[in-house]
């Protein structure tokens, strides 16, 4: 029922919409980016980021700082207030916030399953997995050899058992079918989130649909860009692709046969949206590519705050936050690297 969520939004959904806001008001502004742009140390950045909602976190953090550090600090307040507000949630905000972590559950997949393959430990790789896409039985993903026993003996009880009915084969693992997979479970998740989307209708939807198809784009040009020069078939690359988004399904066509990033840049151009992320870029370069993706990402999540009464502000927090955790982490980098000429490279402000 569109246009009447009003009537009954906050009975269940009331609380949360408001504790979200308020998070998003503690998100860095572009005057805090200034100061931490010109910190000279990593102890800098801590004592600016005291005087922030991270400040708790890091307070006991001791000397020398590492950029490790700031960003799992940064992660934990991020996954605490996802965690509080999973708690409060009811049906069917609760599953929205569920399926808002599956992407992580994949790159965590994915991160043992290739730290495995090229025989690393598998403490290490836990450490490195996002802490929003653990569950139960990561630990054991190291046992399995290809795609049918990583679903048999892992994945079957976890949320992603339904998205791995399209890659399940008895090809061993190697770094290319990995990836083929990593794509597969991502389209299969997209597109579930997509339909979920769907079913709750009004402005969720509605917002939902268009911040969706936006990811569901993007990831058609990573995956057409990363495929070029591989042996990657067309019809290989055009399945990996989702069935939904401003691109589907001509664009995915003509993007399934580019031969280079021009003829990419070429097929983008057809969209209004999108011209204007290929006209920040010069012919043949693809670097600053994620970058002005990014930009347009965020200008869409800030967006989706304008409205009231819907779930996507929960989405955009999230996407915000985590925007906001690689900024820290470039900014860090180049600060212990004393590479400040390049801070500016990658940071995209938020506000």
């Amino acid at each position: 029922m569109y246009g009447f969520e009003a009537l009954t939004f906050n009975i269940h959904g009331g609380y949360l919409e408001a504790i979200v806001r308020g998070h998003r008001s503690g998100l860095l502004t572009a005057a805090d980016y200034n100061n931490l742009c010109q910190c000279e140390t990593l102890d800098d950045i801590k004592m600016h980021l005291s005087a922030t909602e991270y400040g708790p976190y890091l307070q006991n953090e001791p000397s020398p700082l590492h950029t490790t550090t700031i960003v799992e600090k940064c992660t934990l307040k991020l996954v605490d207030e996802y965690k509080h507000m999973l708690c409060q949630a009811t049906e069917p905000l609760s599953t929205f916030l569920e399926y808002i972590t599956y992407g992580h559950m994949i790159d965590n997949v994915v991160l043992i399953v290739t730290g495995t393959l090229h025989e690393r430990d598998v403490q290490e790789l836990l450490e490195k997995c996002h802490p929003l896409g653990m569950f139960d039985s990561i630990a054991t993903l190291a046992v399995a050899q290809n795609m049918r026993e990583l679903y048999r003996l892992v994945l079957v009880d976890t949320p992603l058992a339904p998205y791995f009915s399209e890659c399940i084969t008895s090809e061993d693992l190697d770094d290319m079918n990995i990836e083929i997979m990593r794509n597969t479970l991502y389209k299969a998740y997209l597109e579930d989130f997509y339909r979920f989307c769907q079913k709750l209708g009004g402005a969720t939807a509605e917002i939902m649909s268009d911040l969706l198809a936006f990811e569901a784009d993007r990831r058609a040009v990573n995956i057409t860009i990363n495929s070029i020069g591989t042996e990657l078939t067309r019809d290989d690359r055009r399945k990996l692709y989702s069935s939904f988004g401003l691109l589907y399904p001509y664009g995915h066509e003509e993007l399934a046969i580019c031969e280079d990033i021009d003829q990419v840049r070429g097929v983008m151009e057809k969209y209004p949206p999108y011209q204007s992320i290929f006209a920040k870029l010069s012919y043949g370069e693809s670097q600053m590519l994620d970058k002005a993706f990014y930009e347009e990402e965020v200008k869409r999540l800030c967006l989706s705050f304008e409205q009231q009464f819907h779930y996507a502000v929960f989405f955009a927090y999230m996407r915000l936050r985590e925007q906001e955790i690689r900024n820290l982490m470039w900014i860090s980098e180049c600060v212990a690297q004393n590479q400040k000429s390049r801070v500016h490279d990658s940071v995209v402000f938020i506000f």
